[in-house]
């Protein structure tokens, strides 16, 4: 089975360093020398349509988009989400081969603000913010594509090169216990281990949902995150008060009803493995 992984960053090639003994990897982004030998690169951006027209030919079983924008600001948004979806739709109809399934990265900003309720696979859509309203009208184009299609909309990704809370804590930045700040997050490794797993589920003819919610087991309040990672780390925290942004509690239960086992399946276990990383 050929898999092309298009903006083939970092959780795109831990992803294929999990798939890379069964299959034949594939690489696309614009500077594909960095990509490890496992996986065969491809230079060139999904927004080229002429090159995607030519990649789609090459008889690719599955695509898995983890696409990076390259700045947080609407433009980058359109061009990293809308515009490659866009030209992905515009390539399969041109094409003399479409992948038999796409998985498209996406992320939980989509919810908005939820008050701190659980949301779900179901749960509506009222995104706030430029990310999740692009986020979303990408979605819109994946969906419609003339191929079974898997959306994983990630919580907040965290691990190696990925320590901002960390950070945060080691400079002594708390958040007070109310107004409540719900938390989602989701190691990087897992990130990778959840589109590994759906590829594998794809090759043994296991039904997949077309929409996953992947994030941890373990929602938890930004106050009571930073006091634990704070005990950890040693550090005393003040208080700051913050703009309050999207508060909700994401469910994972899909996730695990499909089979899939996490790494790190709470932020306990996943920031102990970066703290014992930060004291080597």
């Amino acid at each position: 089975m050929k898999i092309l992984f298009a903006g083939c960053g970092d959780i795109g090639t831990r992803s294929a360093a999990r798939l890379a003994s069964d299959f034949d990897c594939f690489g696309l982004k614009r500077k594909p020398q960095t990509l490890p030998d496992f996986i065969s690169p491809i230079a060139g951006s999904m927004t080229d349509l002429d090159l995607m027209v030519e990649v789609l030919n090459q008889d690719f079983d599955v695509l898995v988009a983890t696409l990076t924008p390259d700045g947080f600001n609407p433009e980058a948004y359109q061009r990293a989400y809308v515009d490659s979806a866009k030209t992905l739709a515009r390539a399969m109809a041109l094409a003399s081969s479409v992948p038999k399934l796409v998985i498209w990265v996406s992320s939980t900003s989509v919810y908005g603000h939820c008050n701190g309720d659980w949301v779900n696979e179901q749960s509506p859509t009222t995104a706030q913010s430029f990310s999740g309203k692009l986020l979303l009208e990408a979605e819109q184009q994946i969906t419609a594509l003339p191929c079974p299609t898997v959306i994983v909309r990630f919580s907040g990704i965290y691990g190696p090169g990925r320590t901002r809370m960390l950070d945060q804590i080691v400079a002594g930045k708390g958040r007070p216990a109310q107004p409540e700040q719900w938390s989602n997050r989701i190691y990087s490794e897992d990130c990778a281990g959840v589109l590994a797993h759906f590829v594998r589920a794809f090759d043994a003819g296991r039904e997949l949902e077309n929409l996953y919610i992947a994030t941890d087991c373990a929602p938890v309040t930004q106050h009571e995150l930073r006091i634990w990672l704070a005990q950890q780390l040693e550090v005393e925290l003040e208080d700051e008060i913050v703009e309050q942004k999207a508060i909700r509690r994401c469910s994972n239960q899909r996730l695990l009803d499909s089979g899939y086992q996490f790494v790190y399946p709470s932020y306990k276990e996943g920031y102990q493995s970066l703290i014992e990383a930060r004291s080597k």
